[in-house]
């Protein structure tokens, strides 16, 4: 069952690019509300095509930075369909399968990882985006886990964005999933994408799932630093402490539901 539900859900995502691609070659939006706009349309309809439920705790501010902590690359789907907005990511994300494409076209912000001030580059499109009136979102992990933990928090974007004044909001992602699935399932395995895994195969084990829900918590206020961008390193201890406060609520509860 699981493998038939996976082919009958690739073959739907496959229809959902299809319209989507149609859509924007269109369209062609030029401004970045357009493609974060065309984005989260998309993104809310994949979510619907997935059968996957997302619950909202707290408000997506309207603009400024949200940092989260990172688990899959169905974090970037999820966000985004909460809410239109810009993602700052890693420059491999752009050759990645389906989500590269939908990334590159909805106007992301690369930063090339190991390369000399590549944060700093990266701060012109993050402020463009904010500028016209965006939310961007990050994840100062840098990479991706099994959820168990927190990692370390880079600060090199981070500092890009206080230095620059924008108000920066700590959200949380969880995932959750049915009891029908059986017992070889879990969310750290077969939800969360991390390490040395096959992406495609991931995906396609991913698809069969039943019962997959995500929930996204917002903090009520934008952090307060205690130092200013100088202290950076001090800057990214404070955000990883409010994004592990926020992890804390350890229920897959929600206020509102989206898509629905």
């Amino acid at each position: 069952m699981i493998f038939f539900r996976a082919v009958g859900r690739c073959v739907r995502m496959v229809g959902m690019f299809v319209v989507a691609g149609t859509e924007l070659a269109v369209k062609q939006p030029e401004t970045r509300q357009e493609r974060a706009d065309w984005l989260h349309r998309f993104c809310a309809r994949a979510m619907r095509g997935m059968g996957i439920e997302i619950n909202v705790s707290g408000s997506f501010p309207k603009r400024g930075v949200v940092i989260s902590n990172h688990l899959s690359y169905l974090d970037i789907v999820v966000y985004a369909a909460v809410h239109p907005c810009v993602f700052v990511s890693k420059a491999e994300v752009a050759s990645w399968p389906v989500v590269g494409w939908m990334t590159t076209m909805s106007g992301t912000v690369y930063v090339a990882r190991g390369h000399g001030g590549s944060a700093m580059k990266a701060r012109e499109g993050m402020q463009a985006a904010v500028d016209a009136g965006l939310p961007v979102v990050f994840f100062p992990e840098g990479t991706t886990s099994n959820g168990s933990g927190l990692l370390k928090f880079h600060s090199g974007l981070l500092a890009q964005a206080v230095d620059g004044g924008a108000p920066v909001t700590a959200a949380c992602i969880r995932y959750g999933v049915g009891e029908n699935n059986g017992p070889d399932v879990s969310v750290a395995d077969d939800v969360c994408y991390w390490g040395a895994r096959n992406m495609l195969g991931h995906i396609f084990t991913f698809l069969g799932l039943r019962g997959v829900r995500a929930e996204v918590r917002f903090a009520e206020e934008p952090m307060e630093f205690s130092s200013d961008a100088l202290h950076r390193k001090e800057a990214a201890v404070e955000a990883r402490a409010a994004v592990a406060t926020l992890r804390l609520i350890n229920t897959i509860v929600g206020e509102e539901r989206v898509p629905r």
